[in-house]
């Protein structure tokens, strides 16, 4: 089953920053850190992970800088901001308590 739609809807945010919480990175490798950890379930397009970090940054929970990658071909890196953390960390508790609550209506 891929994650999809809905079921990922509202969670992209918190995926990206959790990916940042270990480590910069740019586009093509947090997308490919996905797929990686979710075995295939899991890419963004190209569109939806840079309006992703668009809005991340609009909100000043990530913060931008270039850096040159193989053969001198720039890159945008990305990094979690100290207020980033602070949002990381209350969707990771909303999650937690979201979690709790579906279990007892799917009786898991």
């Amino acid at each position: 089953m891929n994650i999809v739609g809905d079921l990922l809807r509202g969670h992209t945010a918190s995926i990206v920053l959790s990916i940042l919480s270990e480590n910069d990175s740019y586009g093509y490798e947090l997308n490919k850190t996905m797929e990686r950890t979710t075995d295939g379930k899991l890419m963004l397009t190209e569109a939806t992970l840079y309006t992703v970090f668009k809005r991340l940054e609009k909100n000043e929970y990530v913060n931008s800088y270039w850096k040159d990658g193989v053969n001198n071909v720039k890159r945008k890196y990305y990094s979690i901001t100290e207020k980033g953390i602070e949002y990381l960390k209350s969707q990771t508790a909303a999650w937690i308590e979201l979690e709790h609550t579906m279990k007892k209506f799917l009786k898991l």
